[in-house]
């Protein structure tokens, strides 16, 4: 939904009708991750996507008719072969998908929630996505320190469930993280498969991952620009001011001038899990005090440039400062996968590729060399038997 919070946001403030399409599961090889989002508004133009193309158009209906309706539903998409007709999943996974219709002025958590994510404040959204008829679509967003809306059943609140889904909430957005959770009435974490039980997806927005690139090479502006491609917030360090520039490094968000080990002590309060630095100097003065914290920090990903030797002559110094062999373990160098590359350009492929993979568990190897599953950090498919059928619309 980060994706076309803007054209939500004048949509809303216009006052006008719309309705939300969100992934809210994924099984096997579904093109889009959770959280993807579609919208059509009552005068039926779209934004966004929840497959790539495959049940664009049954979702489309769907808004549309949450739109007329009021009521929220959940629908699940999956392959189907019997009908040359059917709308599923040509790659065979499966897809839920929530649809839920937005009335400008009429939810709190939900106004509250849209205003937050266009704005650029972290915020959680909590959508009930299935449970009893009362509280299908019911929406809180919760950010650090405040809550907006609230859940009830008739004239009934629900507390104990209010109070643990906040606090479920408030945890993943603190992790960046959005998924289903499914409580109990009265709050207690429970399986899917229980009755009584309420499912709730939580998108968790956000700043943008962090990408610190330290070296202002010509490398250094091919990899800005694939960083920027990526969605990172890309950073630029060097302590030469007749490098670090914004003439030469336009698509970076910031440019800094101060030495680089320095410039990271000073940045421990904005760096998280998702962080990546690259590190392309190639310079022991540099990278050396560098590493060594670097390497110490719970950041997502570390590569250094240089050569094989120049990776074994930095791994002596990093191992006289101190470091430990699983510390030394997490540094990706030389920086990339062996794509053969030799241009700026085809080596910023080849680091972009090596973080996605280390991000998303991939094997690096051809998707062609085996028969596995496509898309590595999603869950295993359910078996056959489990499977829902796809929906379905029939040609006139």
């Amino acid at each position: 939904m980060q994706d076309i919070a803007e054209q939500l946001q004048a949509w809303h403030a216009s006052g006008r009708s719309f309705a939300v399409a969100t992934v809210v599961g994924v099984s096997g090889s579904a093109p889009r991750d959770p959280g993807a989002a579609l919208a059509v508004d009552a005068a039926g133009e779209a934004v966004g996507s929840v497959s790539g193309g495959c049940v664009e158009g049954a979702v489309y209906e769907l808004c549309q008719a949450a739109i007329e309706s009021g009521e929220p539903v959940l629908e699940r998409f999956g392959y189907s072969d019997e009908d040359a007709f059917a709308v599923g999943l040509t790659c065979g996974g499966i897809l839920d998908v929530f649809v839920q219709p937005v009335v400008p002025g009429t939810d709190p958590g939900l106004d509250a929630g849209l205003r937050h994510i266009a704005d650029g404040t972290p915020v959680a959204l909590a959508r009930v996505i299935d449970g009893p008829a009362g509280l299908l679509g019911a929406t809180l967003a919760v950010t650090a320190d405040a809550q907006y809306g609230a859940l009830s059943v008739g004239p009934s609140t629900v507390g104990a469930l209010e109070r643990a889904l906040v606090a479920e909430a408030r945890a993943m957005l603190d992790a960046g993280r959005t998924g289903r959770i499914v409580l109990g009435l009265d709050g207690r974490p429970c399986d899917e498969q229980e009755q009584g039980t309420v499912t709730c997806f939580v998108e968790s927005y956000v700043p943008a991952p962090r990408m610190l690139v330290f070296g202002a090479i010509d490398f250094a502006a091919a990899v800005v620009r694939i960083g920027k491609f990526l969605g990172y917030h890309v950073t630029v360090c060097d302590a030469r001011p007749v490098f670090a520039t914004t003439r030469r490094f336009p698509e970076a968000d910031e440019v800094v001038v101060d030495w680089p080990h320095r410039y990271l002590d000073s940045q421990l309060g904005r760096i998280d899990g998702r962080t990546v630095l690259c590190v392309l100097t190639h310079d022991a003065k540099f990278d050396v005090p560098l590493l060594e914290r670097a390497l110490r920090l719970p950041v997502g990903y570390v590569g250094a440039m240089g050569s094989r030797r120049t990776h074994r002559d930095r791994q002596a110094k990093l191992r006289d400062a101190g470091l430990t062999d699983a510390e030394l373990a997490r540094l990706r160098s030389p920086i990339g996968l062996d794509l053969g590359a030799r241009t700026p350009e085809e080596t910023a492929v080849s680091v972009a590729a090596e973080i996605i993979a280390h991000r998303r568990g991939g094997s690096c190897l051809p998707l062609s060399a085996g028969n596995g599953p496509i898309h590595h950090d999603t869950a295993a498919p359910l078996p056959a038997e489990e499977r829902a059928p796809a929906r379905r619309t029939h040609a006139a």
